[in-house]
């Protein structure tokens, strides 16, 4: 019985990845640009230890690999909103300073005048460094990410003044992990490292917003299946118990 109980909870605590994995994705459903992650995989691992060899034990894996299906492309009108085309990402700033990639497109500018995500992390022009935008400037980005400004104080018809260009990279060559920060690194690669350039153009629509590329609904039946799952699992722990209860009374009762 008690090799029951222990592949019961076993059980239960490999489905904690898959859960937790589920739960974000829900969370992320209008959040633009999110990408959801790919399956977790189940390997069979042996125990170490005292007895027999051919004991064998479940264990779940998962990186957090990235699917880079598109999401739904909205059109906002809005000139710092951008979508990223194909398998475009977006280089910004990590809070840690370290350079990382996102899909997200809704920019905006802080009270610096610094481009930067809805999240507060700042993009990373071609160079490397932050997209300062002069005060009372009008911001228009094109196709190629290049980010123009115009003087709308100016006498006559303003010509637009190019500012710096968004790093933009292709990522159809390499896989994309989850960092701890929600942005993306390069599987296998130390963070900070930047993604090689491809042959490929990287660029991104402007005025738009990709959405979230998960399915609400979905992720919303995967969850209560695996609710379901849970609590089949705790109550074999539970008659298992009982079990056990019930054969100690009939002992103690022959005895």
């Amino acid at each position: 019985m008690d090799r029951l109980a222990f592949n019961a909870a076993a059980a239960i605590n490999e489905m904690r990845t898959g859960r937790q994995m589920t739960t974000n994705e829900l969370a992320n459903v209008a959040t633009p640009g999110f990408k959801r992650s790919f399956e977790s995989a189940m390997m069979t691992l042996k125990v170490q230890g005292a007895g027999f060899e051919s004991r064998l034990q479940p264990q779940a894996f998962s990186s957090d690999n990235i699917n880079m299906k598109p999401g739904v492309i909205i059109k906002t009108g809005r000139d710092l909103d951008v979508a990223m085309d194909d398998q475009t990402v977006m280089g910004v700033t990590a809070p840690n300073g370290e350079l990382a990639f996102t899909r997200r497109g809704d920019l905006k500018m802080n009270s610096n005048g610094v481009l930067e995500l809805g999240t507060g992390a700042l993009v990373r022009g071609q160079n490397g460094g932050p997209i300062t935008i002069p005060p009372g400037f009008f911001v228009k980005i094109n196709k190629d990410g290049s980010v123009f400004a115009t003087n709308p104080a100016q006498a006559g018809v303003a010509a637009p003044v190019l500012i710096d260009k968004i790093l933009l990279r292709d990522a159809s060559q390499v896989s994309l992990e989850r960092r701890e920060d929600g942005l993306y690194k390069v599987v296998g690669k130390p963070t900070n490292e930047d993604i090689p350039v491809t042959g490929k153009l990287a660029t991104l629509t402007p005025e738009t917003l990709e959405g979230s590329n998960v399915n609400a609904m979905e992720v919303m039946v995967k969850l209560m299946d695996q609710s379901r799952s849970f609590e089949m699992q705790v109550n074999v722990i539970k008659q298992n118990k009982d079990v056990d209860e019930s054969g100690g009374s009939m002992m103690r009762a022959s005895s």
